[in-house]
């Protein structure tokens, strides 16, 4: 084990920001996607695009994304960071999808053909569940009376946080190693010897208190 220093918690603006939103972190933000899409929409360059989108008019309401970016097939991606539990936490991510699909309407001739929209939220709660269902991961998209997918370029993946509770020992993959550093990384004092590898010890490394 490696003593290591004090890490920002990436539960904050400013410690998602610093983990994922910069150009010298795209290999991160890219890393962790593709652990959650279908290979078709795999991750292999992405840029990054404006986080603030203003309504129709002036008196519309905006939406301000944590990290909203593009891979090289034209595919969107909502990444957000939600701590404080929101009653309307499923409208308001609704709500945020419309931007980008509205953004790919052009002027003149159109045949409204979309690429396809993700938004994925990294939630410190869980939703209210009748059922009691524990899943970490809710992947949610528009399905008909037989429960088959009608359109599959529109995606809503949740992670519900407080169910991930595998501790280092226990991780396999590396969704699993993902998982745990963004719930754990406050709380290590070593290196978990399944987290080294390159693009956790990059993550570890820019996670870094500078206090």
């Amino acid at each position: 084990m490696i003593q290591v220093e004090k890490y920002i918690n990436p539960f904050t603006d400013f410690g998602f920001k610093k983990l994922f939103g910069s150009e010298p972190n795209k290999d991160l933000l890219a890393d962790f996607l593709n652990e959650l899409l279908p290979d078709k929409h795999k991750i292999h360059t992405l840029s990054y695009s404006k986080s603030e989108y203003l309504g129709p008019s002036l008196s519309d309401r905006k939406a301000i994304f944590d990290i909203f970016c593009t891979n090289e097939q034209g595919d969107k991606f909502i990444v957000e960071i939600q701590r404080a539990k929101q009653i309307y936490f499923k409208d308001r991510s609704i709500y945020y999808s419309t931007f980008p699909i509205q953004e790919q309407a052009i002027k003149g001739i159109w045949d409204f053909r979309l690429t396809a929209v993700y938004t994925i939220a990294i939630l410190d709660f869980v939703f209210e569940n009748d059922n009691n269902d524990q899943h970490v991961v809710v992947k949610v998209q528009l399905k008909d009376q037989d429960n088959q997918v009608f359109y599959e370029k529109l995606t809503y993946i949740y992670l519900q946080m407080p169910f991930f509770n595998k501790t280092a020992e226990e991780l396999e993959t590396n969704f699993e190693k993902w998982l745990f550093v963004l719930k754990n990384i406050e709380k290590l004092t070593e290196i978990p010897s399944r987290l080294k590898n390159k693009i956790f010890m990059k993550f570890l490394e820019k996670q870094k208190s500078q206090i």
